[in-house]
């Protein structure tokens, strides 16, 4: 391996580092809570060394972003393999939902909190969740090509099973569920049958 070769991979794998140590504090401390000083401390190097990857915070977070998005596109992949359309996209919203409600920071972190958006503004194009929503887009277009859902336009279609995962997701994890005075078992079952009636409801 040549020198060049070997400061690329060492670049590369410090940038690993960085963000993989940021994620953990965003995860456990939250992203308000987490200074560019902390995430140095963690990864024991200076804060000047971060900087010379990353600007701000901001563009950290976006890098942590994608590390999450990853995540999702994996578990879609080894969750939502059903060769019908239909029970795919079933396979798809559950498995959103559960993401979701069991990495409630992470969730946080991808589709809520507004930072890492600010690195888009500049960019003008999230790529982040490109694969994870291609996958969901992917699914559609078969299921509107067999006539399986009553959607003729798949952005329309991908907007609105959207709209309802990340509706549920984040009523339950930013506790908006407790105006309607129900129990932790109560909520799992309304999620559960909301799913079913909605997609009750687009199916052709």
């Amino acid at each position: 391996m040549g020198i060049a070769e070997r400061k690329e991979r060492e670049r590369l794998e410090m940038r690993q580092r960085i963000i993989h140590g940021a994620m953990q504090m965003f995860l456990e401390e939250g992203y308000e809570k987490t200074s560019i000083r902390n995430i140095a401390e963690k990864i024991e190097y200076s804060p000047a060394t971060i900087y010379l990857y990353y600007k701000d915070k901001d563009e950290l977070l976006y890098d942590v972003q994608r590390e999450a998005f990853e995540q999702l596109i994996t578990i879609f992949s080894k969750e939502a393999t059903a060769e019908d359309p239909y029970k795919r996209l079933e396979q798809i919203c559950r498995t959103y939902i559960k993401f979701g409600r069991e990495h409630t920071e992470m969730y946080d972190l991808m589709f809520i909190i507004r930072a890492p958006m600010n690195v888009v503004d500049e960019q003008h194009l999230w790529t982040n969740g490109h694969d994870a929503f291609g996958f969901l887009v992917q699914c559609l277009s078969e299921c509107i090509e067999q006539k399986l859902v009553r959607f003729k336009n798949v952005m329309t279609a991908a907007l609105s099973v959207w709209a309802m995962g990340h509706g549920l997701v984040s009523l339950d994890i930013r506790c908006r569920f407790k105006v309607m005075e129900m129990t932790e078992t109560d909520i799992q079952d309304a999620i559960e049958a909301s799913i079913n009636e909605y997609l009750e409801l687009i199916k052709a």
